[in-house]
């Protein structure tokens, strides 16, 4: 019996449509600054590259860019607001709770690699109700490197199989954005996209192994790839 696949999911515009909530703590650092609000077409395409990045193209497209100095208070700002309204908004991708739990049955091993503060991540997840669903869950923080560094990539993968574990098998990086795949290419692993997610260039246009509207698709895009 072959050794079972581990799948590596993003989280962000991969299993959760987190822009809702996620407009809502840039529009509270805006509205401390008496900046004019966003509205979520604005703010799609700025998620994905964590909070600093996030701020920042959201003060200089409200009027003018943020100061050095003043960052710190504004990531505070964002982060306490984010934190107390993480899953009002926030939903599950279609298909994405039964594919995971039909990837589960077919013996495959599911964790979470995300640039989302460690914190906010396992805050997440048990709201969306996929608590138990994962046997690693890797955000910012956990280590002093991030996504697209390979070597977080090989941790999830690490922790996946297991002391003693069989180190042979496939690892696969399942995500939306540049970030992901560079991830994966970095790692030297196969990588799906999710064309639906946060990215500024399509999903499309980026190389991966392949491409997906729906979630539910992905068993067939795995089984199509011979990676289940």
């Amino acid at each position: 019996m072959p050794p079972p696949l581990k799948l590596i999911f993003d989280l962000d515009g991969t299993l959760a449509d987190t822009s809702p909530d996620l407009l809502g703590a840039t529009n509270a650092v805006l509205a401390a600054r008496g900046r004019p609000r966003l509205d979520l077409d604005h703010l799609r395409h700025m998620v994905g590259f964590g909070a600093v990045a996030l701020i920042t193209q959201a003060m200089e497209a409200s009027g003018a860019p943020v100061t050095e100095a003043d960052m710190p208070g504004l990531i505070e700002i964002f982060l306490d607001h984010y934190r107390h309204h993480i899953a009002d908004g926030t939903r599950l991708f279609p298909g994405v709770a039964e594919t995971l739990a039909a990837l589960q049955q077919e013996g495959a091993k599911l964790g979470v690699l995300t640039n989302k503060p460690q914190e906010l991540t396992d805050l997440l997840l048990p709201r969306l109700g996929l608590g138990e669903m994962f046997s690693a869950v890797y955000g910012a923080g956990r280590k002093p490197y991030t996504k697209p560094d390979p070597r977080i990539f090989h941790d999830v993968v690490a922790e996946l199989y297991g002391e003693g574990g069989d180190r042979n098998g496939v690892a696969v990086m399942i995500g939306d954005s540049i970030t992901d795949l560079s991830t994966a290419r970095a790692a030297n692993a196969p990588c799906i996209l999710m064309s639906y997610g946060f990215t500024p260039v399509p999903a499309a246009e980026l190389g991966a192994d392949a491409v997906l509207d729906e979630f539910r698709q992905l068993p067939a895009a795995l089984r199509r790839l011979k990676l289940l």
